[in-house]
């Protein structure tokens, strides 16, 4: 099977990051002492922060792992659970061609484009009709607007290391993640120990599960995907796929080279991640998708659910 790698210093750190052989540990003992004063700092930063109180509950969704661990479709997950309250998800907007303060949607309706919004907050915003998307580089003025608006309830997508603002911290847990040193030796944002300040820890496979369904297969199909670690979406694809293509994560897409792409390869469709589809869904081309939802357990939502009201 064809596989193109866009950034190959890309895909050697995610590598190292994931997946690290022993050769990846000579490279990660060579960056030790950087990852300790990044460590170090971001430990200080944790513990002289004062945290500003917000007058409504904030649920901040994250991981000390850098790139993809579900929390995204956690966060819908989430905003769906609490459908019968007034809802506003703020988010960073990753990848997004704008600055600034921008209402992805209000209550359900998308107001902007995907370059403006971001992949993840325009998935979010097609995928949670109850609430209001809000993305901004500073969270506070997000969490500002959001409460003049009258939202009874925040999620906060990754926001674990937003250590300004108080909210019930919800930390997501791979699978698996054989790497625990501190950026740049590891992925992790923080070191491990810093996990104990969660007030919920989740780990994927235990609490949460996910769930893949498809729209729309064919026999011949490329996957062509721009997320972090796409190594990880192995598992899950169906047969047909005859050739991958990985790009940076929340990369974007030309519609030319994937129709040229299709043609070089003789194949039916293009295969691809909701968070990437949103930005090919004004393509046309046939397009192939891969849906992902999360079932979270029971337990964790009433977990969750004790930990909103406390802090009401």
């Amino acid at each position: 099977m064809m596989r193109i790698d866009t950034n190959s210093m890309t895909h050697f750190f995610e590598t190292l990051f994931y997946r690290p052989r022993w050769y990846h540990w000579i490279v990660s003992l060579f960056l030790l002492p950087l990852s300790l004063v990044y460590g170090i700092g971001m430990w200080i930063r944790r513990k002289i922060t004062q945290r500003k109180q917000y007058p409504i509950p904030i649920i901040s969704v994250g991981n000390l792992v850098i790139g993809g661990s579900g929390k995204t479709p956690f966060v819908i997950a989430l905003a769906k659970h609490f459908s019968d309250r007034k809802v506003a998800i703020i988010s960073r907007g990753y990848g997004r061609q704008s600055s600034g303060l921008v209402e992805v949607s209000h209550v359900g309706e998308v107001l902007v484009s995907v370059d403006q919004s971001g992949d993840e907050a325009m998935l979010m915003a097609i995928k949670s009709p109850h609430a209001s998307v809000i993305v901004s580089e500073r969270r506070e003025l997000a969490i500002e607007r959001a409460i003049a608006q009258g939202v009874e309830l925040i999620l906060l997508d990754d926001g674990f290391n937003r250590v300004e603002i108080e909210k019930v911290e919800i930390l997501l847990e791979p699978v698996s993640l054989p790497n625990r040193l501190p950026l740049p030796s590891g992925p992790m944002r923080e070191f491990s120990w810093c996990s104990r300040v969660a007030d919920i820890q989740l780990k994927e496979g235990w609490e949460y599960h996910r769930k893949v369904s498809y729209v729309y297969l064919k026999e011949r199909m490329i996957l062509v995907t721009a997320i972090a670690d796409p190594v990880r979406l192995d598992p899950y694809l169906p047969e047909g796929v005859i050739a991958k293509v990985t790009l940076e994560d929340h990369a974007y897409f030309d519609e030319k080279v994937l129709e040229d792409l299709l043609v070089k390869q003789k194949a039916d469709s293009i295969l691809t991640t909701e968070k990437d589809w949103v930005k090919m869904q004004h393509f046309k081309l046939p397009i192939s998708r891969m849906k992902l939802e999360l079932q979270i357990d029971k337990t964790a939502l009433t977990k969750i659910e004790t930990m909103t009201r406390k802090n009401q």
